[in-house]
């Protein structure tokens, strides 16, 4: 009869301890797998935003960049008459033989460059040599590498400042400088930041 009774006790305690067992079994593969997916997608997500933020900075920080040299070719123009003092309206753009040198240039015109294409300070080498960026005092403004400065000087009608004028004789002159920014991994500049304004009287 105690035997019975133990023999009894010992079925019950054993069949306890195999529902304990399968109570604590380990995660399923599916469970597993879902977990990794979850925290995956959570850490690319951070990733993104963390990248997309440092894009945004950086741009900014460009379009800053950009503005402020735009803003040099203004100041160094903004005393400057709009044709040259000797020759008057004569010449557009540089006076040939005398003005060889962007410290020549005296009038708005000048800065038009040869053929009115467009002047451009560049911080990026052409057959070794940089020739910009520039800053109000004229001078080529150092650690600017790969920076662009291209202006282009304009006759406008006073009228409609969207187009040339109607009388050649009665115009405003508009000054654009266009800043672009080549970045070591890229073959051509890209434009960052225009500045343009209109040259009183």
């Amino acid at each position: 009869m105690e035997a019975a009774k133990e023999f009894a006790m010992g079925d019950g305690t054993s069949k306890r301890q195999d529902r304990g067992r399968r109570a604590r079994r380990a995660f399923t593969l599916i469970e597993t797998s879902l977990a990794v997916i979850i925290v995956g997608v959570g850490v690319l997500a951070i990733v993104s935003a963390q990248q997309s933020f440092h894009q945004k900075n950086s741009w900014s920080s460009h379009l800053s960049t950009a503005t402020w040299l735009g803003n040099e070719i203004r100041e160094m123009t903004l005393n400057l008459p709009r044709h040259d003092p000797v020759t008057g309206d004569a010449f557009w753009g540089p006076e040939p033989d005398t003005e060889l040198t962007i410290f020549d240039y005296d009038d708005l015109d000048d800065f038009d460059g040869p053929g009115g294409l467009g002047l451009e300070f560049s911080g990026i080498p052409a057959a070794g040599v940089v020739n910009g960026p520039r800053n109000s005092r004229r001078e080529i403004i150092p650690n600017m590498d790969g920076w662009v400065q291209t202006i282009f000087v304009d006759q406008i009608d006073p009228f409609n400042i969207t187009s040339p004028p109607v009388d050649p004789t009665n115009y405003l002159i508009r000054i654009t400088v266009e800043v672009s920014y080549q970045a070591p991994y890229e073959s051509t500049p890209s434009e960052v930041a225009t500045v343009s304004w209109i040259a009183p009287g």
